[in-house]
Order: structure tokens, then sequence, then C-alpha cells
């Protein structure tokens, strides 16, 4: 059995809006991450995805719920616990853009994590830099540029850098390459990998493409309205999805092959997705579900373990 890294057990993240109303982001979502794995969280844009991942870093303090690390109760109500948490938990952000000081070097960009941790001296830093640097595919000699100068892949290739900096276990990708090429999303989806296998890294990789997320991923959850609606291994998930949202996003993937295109079985959502201030009651999908009925429109799916190691929140998933 793989050895548990982070744990959350019915965690939510509500935000007051205008008129003293409650936005819900992420809604009673338990999950385990274990050491060495890539886990895939997707679903559409504004399901609470980025939230979930925030809020297992710290970023985001927890409205409800616990979270456990290497088997221990984490606690980040302070900045004290959320800077010792940061020594082993790191986060690449989307925007390769927004997310590097454009008055810092590259070298002081990837230092700086190591200065705020005291971790090793001047000279012992740059070397460090240097080798992040080969590492993640860049010149040595580019630690003395500006983000400015980089091209969106490069960039994320120095925040990539930044984030391996204080030799973290765990690293949340957040939607890391959705602001890049399709020709550079290969490049950094391919070095992630290799960083993982060299340096023995734990993922949560955060995305909407099911193409992407299938190829670096050992589980996948999908999220939809804040909660997660099914939780399997990557190649489960593909060949018997149970989950009607689930089926409606894998048929949405276009399959190079024409003719199989043609014939592939598709289930259809229709819709928006519902205000997360209002939700519906009962299951949060059965506003857009093709199989609702009474059930859904009254009683919250649990979700549970329909099959070894494929958990699925739906009641009509038999």
């Amino acid at each position: 059995m793989s050895q548990e890294l982070m744990r959350a057990e019915h965690i939510c993240k509500y935000f007051r809006v205008s008129g003293g109303r409650l936005l819900h982001a992420v809604e009673d979502v338990n999950l385990t991450i274990y050491k060495g794995e890539t886990l895939g969280l997707v679903g559409e844009s504004g399901c609470g995805k980025s939230t979930l991942g925030r809020t297992l870093m710290g970023i985001y303090n927890a409205t409800k719920g616990d979270l456990f690390y290497d088997g221990k109760p984490l606690v980040l109500h302070t900045a004290e616990e959320r800077f010792e948490f940061t020594k082993k938990a790191q986060i690449i952000f989307q925007d390769p853009y927004a997310s590097l000081d454009t008055r810092m070097t590259v070298g002081q960009i990837i230092a700086e994590g190591m200065e705020i941790h005291n971790m090793y001296d001047v000279q012992k830093r740059r070397e460090r830099v240097a080798q992040l640097l080969d590492t993640v595919g860049l010149n040595r000699e580019h630690a003395n540029r500006f983000p400015h100068e980089f091209s969106g892949g490069q960039r994320q290739r120095i925040g990539i850098a930044r984030a391996l900096a204080i030799e973290p276990e765990f690293i949340v990708c957040d939607e890391p390459i959705s602001a890049l090429d399709v020709s550079i999303q290969a490049q950094v989806i391919n070095l992630l990998r290799k960083m993982q296998k060299e340096m023995g890294l734990t993922y949560l990789f955060i995305a909407h493409d099911l193409n992407i997320v299938k190829y670096i991923s050992d589980r996948i959850a999908v999220m939809y309205l804040g909660s997660i609606v099914e939780l399997a291994s990557s190649d489960e998930l593909y060949r018997e999805t149970l989950h009607p949202y689930s089926q409606g996003l894998l048929a949405s993937v276009p399959i190079p092959n024409p003719d199989q295109e043609k014939r592939k079985e598709r289930t259809i959502i229709t819709g928006d997705i519902p205000s997360p201030i209002n939700k519906p009651k009962g299951c949060p999908f059965h506003t857009r579900c093709p199989k609702c009925c009474d059930i859904c429109r009254e009683k919250v799916p649990e979700l549970r373990e329909l099959r070894p190691d494929h958990f699925v929140a739906c009641h009509l998933a038999e």
C-alpha cells in the first residue's frame, strides 16, 4: 500500500460576497494524495480546482475540515505555520507572466526561497541556482536576466526551478501549461515527469485538458461545483467512467481518428454550471444531468467506493 502524504477530510472553503452571502467554492472534499504519485484534478473553469489547491497549500485557510500531512495534523492558521510548511510544499502557478517579479533577476527569483529559509551560504546558493537552471533546460547565464526577456515556456521553467529550489516533497501544479502554446506544453509536462522520477516528488496536477491529465496522472479526481464527483486511477477512469459529468467531459475530448470520432458514444451536458452562491438542493449536478430522477433533486450523494479504488458520488452509478 502506498504511503499517505496529504489527506483532506471534509474540507470546505467559503468566501463572503456582497450582501453577506457565501460563495461555496469547495464543499466537503475528502481526498488522499500518496507519496510519489501524481493526482490529477479536472473540471470546468470555476469548479473550485485552484481554490482547493491553494487551500491545501495554506494560501487560503479552510472554512471547515482538517488537513493531515505525513500522518500528522496540518495546522496552517498563522504565518509561522504556513512558513514552516513551505519548506515541504510549493506551488507552480498558471500564469508564467504574472507569477514572476519583473524587478528581480532570474537568479534572485530562484534564490529567494533559499534566502528566506536560510539555506546554504551565498556561494552555494549561486551554485544551486545554476544547477537548477541546467535541470530545467535553461542556461546558467540566464540567471542575470529579467523575466521579460523570456518566452512563456521559459518563464514557466523558471517557475518550476523556483518551486524546486528549497527541495520540497509536494508540489501543487495549478494549471501550469494552460497559458502555453501546445508545442511548449509537452516540453513542460515531460520536464515535470523527469523531475518527479529523479527527486521523488508528489504532484497535485490541476488542469482542464483531459488528454494531458491522463498522460501525467496516476489517479484522477473529477470536480464539479466544489465537490469531488469521481475518483479513480487514470486507466480505470477512462476505461469505465461512472459519473454522468465525467462521461460528458470525456465525450468532449476529440479523437484524432475521424471514423472513431463519428462512432463514439456521447453524453451531452447541456445548460450552464449553477452559481456557487445559490447551489441547487440535492446532487449539485442534477440541473444538467440527463439521468436525473427524484432522489437526485433531494439528497446529496456520498462519494462511495463502487469498484476497487474507484469512487463516485452518484445515486444512479450502478
